[in-house]
């Protein structure tokens, strides 16, 4: 581990694989700055797309960004990664036209173009975010795709996918920002899922409405400070019937169920 951290921090290394990489991708330019994407769903409910970024073949977490899924439904991946694809450029184009004057420059999250995108996954992902950036008219970037069972990488208009050599500088870099990827969308992805099963702890509870529970949560801040307060804190939440505070106590401690009401709005 000691190596491989050696190998990523050196200035001569990082160089080196940097090259590499712009020769094995036939790219104009050394890719200093490169994005990588990947999903990380077990549903809708649930999916996250996550975006890394390496510049200078060292990450960049003040550049991190996370993207909730919001306009695909069902499990797909590839749409997914298309709707993540066209959320980062279509921000990239508001952000790098707007006048200077108009904007806090430092809050331009995404106004910074990659040389080299790089998907997590096959010909389906790679294809799908291809699309979403040629719809919007950006040009000028190189996007492969990078498999996970054989490391292979597909390019855009190549049937059959490029072999680097295992134990390539250019390798070990995609290998990295890749697994960097996975750890950032997986990270995001246990963050959400977590925060979603707490949440519904609340929602079986009779009387508890969705705008009651609302009240609560503004009221103590988390599922776990509504835990942690006393009967007597919950009978003084505003607009929460004495008896639904009681079932909301004996829900949380474990007693069993309150009296059975309508459910509040």
């Amino acid at each position: 581990e000691q190596h491989r951290l050696k190998r990523s921090n050196d200035f001569v290394a990082r160089t080196r694989q940097l090259n590499e990489l712009q020769s094995v991708l036939s790219m104009e330019d050394a890719p200093l700055r490169i994005e990588c994407y990947d999903i990380s769903n077990t549903g809708p409910a649930e999916a996250v797309g996550s975006m890394v970024v390496f510049e200078d073949g060292l990450s960049k977490r003040s550049d991190y960004r996370r993207f909730a899924i919001k306009w695909t439904s069902g499990p797909d991946d590839v749409a997914m990664m298309g709707e993540v694809i066209r959320r980062r450029f279509a921000r990239f184009l508001q952000e790098s036209q707007a006048p200077a004057d108009t904007e806090d420059l430092k809050r331009r999250r995404f106004a910074y173009p990659p040389n080299l995108v790089v998907i997590d996954g096959g010909k389906g992902q790679l294809g799908r975010a291809v699309e979403a950036m040629e719809d919007l008219g950006v040009e000028r970037v190189t996007v492969i795709g990078l498999a996970k069972r054989m490391e292979e990488i597909y390019l855009p208009g190549r049937p059959d996918p490029l072999i680097i050599p295992r134990g390539s500088e250019a390798l070990y870099l995609l290998q990295r920002v890749r697994d960097e990827a996975h750890r950032f969308a997986n990270a995001y992805h246990a963050l959400r899922r977590g925060k979603r099963m707490t949440q519904s702890v609340l929602e079986g509870i009779p009387g508890l409405g969705p705008a009651r529970r609302k009240t609560l949560l503004r009221q103590f801040g988390s599922v776990k400070r509504v835990r942690e307060a006393t009967l007597d804190d919950l009978r003084d939440v505003p607009g929460l019937p004495d008896a639904v505070a009681e079932a909301v106590y004996s829900e949380l401690h474990g007693q069993g169920g309150g009296p059975e009401f309508q459910s509040a709005s």
